[in-house]
């Protein structure tokens, strides 16, 4: 019998990247506000399905409009948060909470959040985080930034 994506996806990962991914998505899954939809294919995502947003994402089109990912990459465990690279104000209260909430420095590209050390991923923060943006608010944040 074959196996699903996510769970391919999770078996192939060492047995501490598999705990933190799965307690990573657990996290978002419980915060992630309604209509956001779960896909997995070389890492987990969370997008705006086409029954939502018909237009799909611009480059490619046939792909729904990604707003969250989660890879477990070869140094590191990866959140890929769409919003937080679009919306300045959401950027800066995470920034500001970072050092509330972890012992390390914060390691962020534009919309990656960098994950080095398993033992000092800040959970919490990370659920007030992924609840902090609902479908039409990101869409209106796109819309914007496509429509510049």
């Amino acid at each position: 019998m074959e196996q699903n994506p996510l769970t391919n996806y999770i078996n192939n990962l060492s047995e501490e990247r598999q705990q933190v991914i799965q307690k990573l998505r657990k996290v978002i899954l419980e915060n992630l506000p309604s209509g956001f939809e779960e896909k997995v294919n070389t890492m987990i995502h969370y997008v705006v399905p086409f029954s939502i947003y018909p237009a799909g994402y611009h480059c490619p089109p046939k792909q729904p409009l990604p707003f969250l990912s989660l890879a477990s990459q070869k140094h590191y465990v990866a959140l890929y948060h769409m919003g937080i690279y679009s919306n300045p104000e959401l950027l800066s209260w995470f920034v500001s909470e970072y050092p509330n909430h972890a012992k390390r420095k914060l390691d962020m590209g534009k919309s990656c959040i960098r994950f080095k050390s398993m033992d000092d991923i800040p959970y919490e923060l990370i659920g007030q985080l992924i609840s902090k943006m609902t479908v039409d608010q990101w869409i209106e944040i796109y819309e914007a930034q496509r429509n510049r």
